[in-house]
């Protein structure tokens, strides 16, 4: 593409060179450009993109991308001798936002050929995206898939490793969606993604709003400023577009508060425009109430409920009929990870789950209580014994440390046996890690909690303990089959190791 046709997708502040030549390559790793690419200097959290410039010049990059003036001080066209004279270089306010728009130019603008919608929020969003996907090819229509768990092109799996790819990877995925004649892509859209401009670009036809709770401060440094990321993608949308967003969630509306497009909500608890209730659960589904018609769905859980409100109301605006949408749900299972189910032949069951946020570990907990619970007016089970839950849990490294203590007294308060393990230590040293969670422990409490560093003995020890009735929550990995210990990835499977112990 040539470079002039290129730059239409920014506003360069200014252009020292020539824009009439041919661009051969778009990159943002400098390891990667050859002569006549396009590499984009971002300023990175570890490392800055400008410092590598010289050396992608050298290589035979034909343009430069960058953001501080001071790397453009030395190029001067009227001197014959300079070495940086043959590329042209592009000064931008933004080299982040610069590459979104750059990305989405050079593959053409997929996202313009395709209905994209977008979910953001703290927890739900793979199930959300997963299962509309699943839906809309149900219902007859070919479909992508951009998530945590993995990515699809119709039926082509591509392996996932990030939430949200990079500009380039992203379009890229995109193109190779519209090439195999896809109609709908749905993707799931990180606050880091948000931030750092990734999904600059892309057109987004809906987004949908989950839930807001504690999770990457780290990264963002402050609530408000998580929010105000995730509130960015509904700023952004168009008029044609569609909003939905969780009543029940106290930022559900701040979400859409500048929004252009069309707003739904979805509500659990109080009026909305998609509304549902619990008529009767157990580990193998809920009947729902789902807008004044009754449905079986093979999930569970109330946070599951606002999930599925989520994904009707998005196939509703997409313009899917509401009784064929009714009865595809009726048949979706649940996602890699995601509250799933392993049976026990000695009568416990196994619950694998990717809870790794103080919210998402207490609706998963509530949701096992709700259903273990017995009606006073039953007798107690299991010849006398009322079944009890035992949590298996751990927390990351190298991520919010705020939140370690406070998962560790929501598992402690709901759980009749608490077992603290590692999750993905990656640079931290795990028994830091499980400092920081039993410092959220009174002393009566740590006393009858279980410290295992060893994530293989954890689950052992609470396939060990589980008699016929109990349940085993293995919360943190969900659908990883995967530690990283000193930046090594090593295999783990929650899932195998529970299947062990059977």
């Amino acid at each position: 593409m040539l470079l002039r046709e290129l730059l239409k997708a920014i506003k360069p502040i200014e252009v020292i060179g020539s824009t009439d030549k041919e661009i051969k390559g778009l990159h943002f790793d400098s390891r990667k450009v050859g002569e006549g690419d396009m590499f984009v200097a971002q300023v990175g959290t570890a490392v800055d993109g400008h410092t590598f410039i010289d050396g992608c010049v050298a290589k035979g990059a034909s343009a430069i991308i960058l953001s501080k003036r001071e790397y453009m001080a030395d190029v001067q066209r009227d001197n014959v001798q300079c070495t940086k004279c043959d590329a042209t270089y592009i000064l931008v306010e933004n080299t982040d936002k610069a590459l979104g728009l750059l990305a989405s130019r050079w593959f053409g603008e997929p996202s313009k050929k395709l209905t994209l919608v977008g979910v953001t929020g703290t927890n739900g969003k793979t199930t959300i995206a997963t299962l509309l996907y699943k839906l809309v090819r149900a219902l007859g229509h070919k479909a992508g898939l951009l998530s945590t768990v993995v990515n699809y092109i119709e039926d082509e799996a591509v392996a996932a490793t990030h939430t949200t790819p990079d500009a380039i990877e992203l379009n890229g995925l995109l193109k190779r969606m519209v090439d195999a004649g896809c109609e709908y892509a749905f993707m799931e859209v990180s606050s880091h993604a948000i931030a750092q401009e990734r999904v600059a670009g892309l057109d987004f036809d809906g987004a949908l709003f989950t839930n807001l709770t504690r999770d990457h401060i780290d990264y963002h440094k402050t609530f408000d400023n998580y929010r105000d990321t995730k509130k960015r993608l509904f700023d952004g949308l168009k008029k044609s577009a569609f909003a939905v967003t969780n009543k029940d969630d106290k930022n559900g509306l701040v979400m859409t508060q500048n929004c252009k497009a069309v707003v739904h909500t979805y509500s659990t608890r109080s009026l909305a425009d998609y509304k549902a209730q619990i008529l009767e659960e157990g580990f193998e589904g809920m009947m729902l109430n789902i807008n004044g018609k009754e449905v079986f769905v093979p999930l569970v859980g109330r946070f599951n409920v606002s999930n599925l409100l989520c994904i009707y109301g998005a196939a509703l605006c997409l313009g899917f009929e509401e009784l064929d949408v009714l009865r595809v749900l009726s048949t979706l299972k649940p996602v890699n990870g995601r509250f799933e189910t392993i049976r026990s032949p000695k009568g416990w069951t196994a619950i694998v789950d990717y809870a790794h946020t103080p919210d998402a570990v207490d609706n998963v907990i509530s949701t096992i209580r709700e259903i273990l619970t017995p009606s006073p007016a039953l007798p107690t089970r299991e010849g006398g014994r009322n079944p009890k839950l035992i949590t298996v849990i751990g927390c990351g490294g190298n991520r919010d440390k705020g939140k370690r203590p406070m998962m560790a007294q929501i598992a402690k308060k709901g759980s009749e046996q608490l077992i603290l393990t590692s999750d993905n230590p990656r640079d931290e040293e795990p028994r830091n890690i499980l400092k920081d969670m039993t410092d959220g422990l009174t002393e009566e409490e740590l006393r009858s909690t279980l410290v295992i560093e060893d994530r293989a003995a954890a689950i052992q020890t609470a396939c060990t303990l589980a008699q016929a009735g109990d349940v085993i929550l293995v919360a943190g990995k969900g659908h990883e089959d995967y530690q990283i210990i000193k930046g090594v990835k090593h295999h783990f499977d929650d899932h195998e190791q529970v299947r062990k112990h059977l």
